[in-house]
């Protein structure tokens, strides 16, 4: 069973697949950069799979693929895909990502992939990246992104919090809408500065190769962090 806070994140995903399968279909080149880095026989999981779009890359590049998300809905949706492009080598997990329904020491390569800053508590998003390291062989690969907190959008919106944080949620805790399609759903998301990103890498326990702050739509500062690890 799920405790409160995963459901409640299950159910806002769920509610919301089509809507977000709808808007997103571009694979990231920061992703397409590292499957092509991957081998024919490698085993590939995508942690937070979304609707598959950087999954079907996986599928054609690797041996075997596994899609994992906390979502029900986006699992079909991403299932549909696949099979549409008559991609076979995949297995779709229903799996919260702090505890991973993949046996230790059996994935050679993992994307994580902006779903580490929706998980609530740090204690929980740590162990998420605990079981990433759990399930990578020795010396295996990840790539990891996370929302930059200080992007342009929300720059203004946490310098003012800085100043009236109470310690009741994580500096960084903010609800963002989802308001396509007529929706107006609150996500939860925690906003990552690149030194927490790095503490909580390292506290997991994985080995940092390379951090990339990246700005895929702010003009003026970063709004992704990049992370490339290995076990």
């Amino acid at each position: 069973m799920f405790d409160n806070n995963i459901s409640k994140n299950q159910e806002t995903w769920d509610y919301i697949a089509e809507s977000f399968d709808k808007t997103r279909s571009k694979p990231w080149k920061q992703c397409i950069d590292f499957i092509n880095t991957l081998k024919e026989t490698n085993l590939v999981a995508d942690i937070g799979c979304g609707n598959g779009r950087h999954l079907a890359l996986c599928a054609k590049q690797c041996k075997l693929t596994i899609g994992l998300d906390i979502s029900r809905g986006l699992l079909v949706i991403a299932k549909n895909k696949l099979m549409e492009k008559k991609l076979k080598n995949m297995v779709f997990l229903h799996s919260d990502a702090s505890h991973l329904s993949i046996k230790s020491q059996t994935v050679d390569a993992v994307l994580y992939i902006a779903s580490l800053h929706n998980i609530k508590d740090k204690e929980k998003r740590i162990q998420s990246l605990i079981e990433l390291k759990r399930i990578l062989k020795k010396d295996g690969c990840a790539l990891i992104s996370v929302w930059s907190r200080w992007q342009d959008k929300y720059r203004v919106l946490f310098f003012k919090k800085w100043f009236t944080h109470t310690g009741k949620s994580d500096f960084g805790d903010i609800d963002i809408y989802w308001r396509q399609h007529g929706l107006n759903i609150p996500r939860f998301y925690h906003f990552y500065s690149r030194r927490e990103l790095i503490e909580d890498i390292r506290q997991a326990g994985l080995k940092i190769e390379k951090v990339e702050s990246v700005k895929l739509r702010s003009k003026k500062h970063p709004d992704n962090y990049f992370a490339i690890v290995r076990n």
